[in-house]
């Protein structure tokens, strides 16, 4: 799990010397927050805009597993699965606050490098880290992060919002983060069953990276901003594509064809299905925590995107009742299932 010589228990300093000592280290990033960290409430100043505030919660043995989760990729992940959904509204995020409960095997130390990582993070995409709260509870560890973003009105992106004939994109590749928590996984059971087999991850750094330690698509938000285009519906791939497309469809009242020859799959995401058994496709669709954007825009701005190698052009809306159909690479069309990601304690 983690280690660590000489290790201090978080009993002594208390719950009040233990905020100070994690957020003693906070600087502001934005002219936004008036008063972080450290009085009984932060002070925001959204000079005119519209507030958009997402919540995740990230529990152990559901969401992750300590056997093969860095402490400082795990804080790191735990703002940017918020961050995440900002960017899904068209915004950026700009305050976040984290909340941690955890058991006594978690040391000072130990807490220490996970707030790193959500510090880290906050600095990479210049969100403060304006609060939050700890606590101990008898067994695991639990992360609550709340983020907010400030946008004109003007440009908010629903989900709501894709017409007929509106081109469905998405970012970046897909499956990746499934196929590396699978990989992550069996060398776990490898090396349960053989202490002294070391896990065998380094060609599959971009996979295992994916599942560990995601990142939010703001800069494909820059690019949209300065292209001049406002999707007309967005979403992000927490819960696998599948799911996503539905969640679109069922908001806006279109429904979707996808064409299977059109999904980006990185090469490794591909020999890893192969590996394991599994149709890349399928992977890809139904593969959880990519955290890539899906959206629509007007086929009229397809000439702004179609040179940008992170956005893919995926398939199309349609009328509502045409039901969501993948086109495959044999030219055959199927229901679209929705079979959604579960974490591996939600089966």
């Amino acid at each position: 799990m983690f280690e660590n010589k000489e290790t201090t228990n978080i009993d002594e300093l208390g719950e009040f010397r233990l905020i100070k000592h994690l957020t003693d280290a906070i600087s502001l990033e934005t002219d936004q927050t008036l008063i972080g960290a450290g009085d009984d409430a932060a002070l925001v100043n959204p000079k005119g805009k519209m507030a958009i505030v997402s919540t995740d919660l990230l529990v152990e043995q559901v969401h992750f597993d300590m056997m093969y989760t860095p402490l400082k990729h795990l804080g790191y992940k735990a703002a940017v699965v918020n961050f995440s959904d900002i960017c899904a509204m068209n915004g950026q995020p700009s305050q976040l606050t984290l909340s941690i409960a955890f058991s006594s095997k978690y040391t000072l130390e130990a807490i220490e490098e996970l707030y790193s990582g959500a510090l880290l993070a906050c600095k990479k995409y210049k969100v403060d880290l304006i609060g939050g709260d700890t606590s101990t509870i008898p067994n695991g560890l639990v992360i609550s992060g709340t983020a907010m973003g400030f946008i004109d009105e003007s440009e908010v992106v629903k989900r709501s919002g894709a017409k007929t004939g509106d081109l469905l994109c998405v970012t970046g590749d897909l499956g990746g983060a499934y196929m590396g928590l699978q990989l992550l996984e069996r060398e776990k059971r490898v090396f349960l069953e053989q202490k002294d087999m070391q896990p065998d991850l380094k060609s599959h750094d971009y996979i295992v990276g994916r599942q560990l330690k995601p990142e939010a698509r703001i800069d494909v938000i820059d690019f949209l901003k300065k292209a001049g285009i406002i999707p007309t519906s967005m979403i992000d791939i927490s819960d696998g594509l599948s799911s996503e497309i539905f969640h679109l469809s069922e908001s806006s009242q279109v429904d979707f064809t996808v064409y299977e020859e059109k999904l980006p799959i990185d090469q490794d995401t591909f020999n890893m299905a192969v590996e394991f058994g599994i149709d890349a496709t399928t992977a890809a669709l139904n593969g959880g925590e990519d955290y890539e954007l899906l959206f629509t825009i007007k086929q009229e701005d397809y000439e702004k995107i179609k040179n940008d190698p992170d956005i893919t052009v995926i398939g199309h809306a349609k009328d509502k009742g045409m039901k969501n159909e993948l086109h495959s690479k044999q030219g055959n069309t199927y229901a679209l299932q929705a079979q959604g990601w579960k974490h591996k304690n939600e089966q």
